[in-house]
């Protein structure tokens, strides 16, 4: 497997982020759906990153939106998704592992994340826990809601 850098604008990235928001749209109030489409992925402040099989297969994908700029900076955790093909073979960690990565290497501080707090997302907050994400209150432009869990993990300082 493969993860790196890419574009959401590519065509199987976009069929994979309209599954995911439409799932996001069935799932939680409207007023509570806060992921985005590919366009506003494909913007200076993101970093986006797929998973790919050897023969360029699309696994999955995922973002880090830039909150707070330079050391001691703040990044979001954005548009995680998982192909329905893919799933239990480690995709989510193996996304999110690189935008860990990304993030340490544009020296933030921390990793926040919105998710939902429906039982659906139960297996995605799960992840985040296992990782070292700790539930926290909204954060950058959110507002408390009872459908959204936030989570935050502060990242090892980058030696000098």
């Amino acid at each position: 497997m493969n993860v790196s850098l890419d574009s959401p604008l590519r065509d199987d990235v976009q069929l994979l982020l309209d599954e995911h928001l439409a799932e996001m749209r069935a799932t939680s109030p409207p007023e509570s759906v806060h992921a985005l489409e590919a366009a506003a992925l494909a913007v200076p402040e993101v970093r986006f990153v797929t998973a790919r099989d050897d023969d360029g297969t699309l696994l999955g994908c995922g973002a880090l939106r830039e909150i707070e700029a330079g050391p001691g900076g703040h990044g979001e955790l954005k548009s995680m998704r998982t192909a329905r093909a893919a799933r239990g073979r480690g995709v989510a960690s193996a996304v999110l592992d690189r935008i860990l990565d990304l993030a340490l290497e544009r020296g933030y501080a921390r990793v926040s994340l919105e998710t939902g707090a429906e039982p659906f997302f139960v297996p995605a907050r799960t992840l985040y826990a296992r990782r070292g994400f700790v539930e926290c209150g909204p954060f950058a432009h959110y507002r408390p809601d009872p459908n959204s869990v936030f989570m935050t993990l502060t990242l090892a300082a980058a030696p000098l």
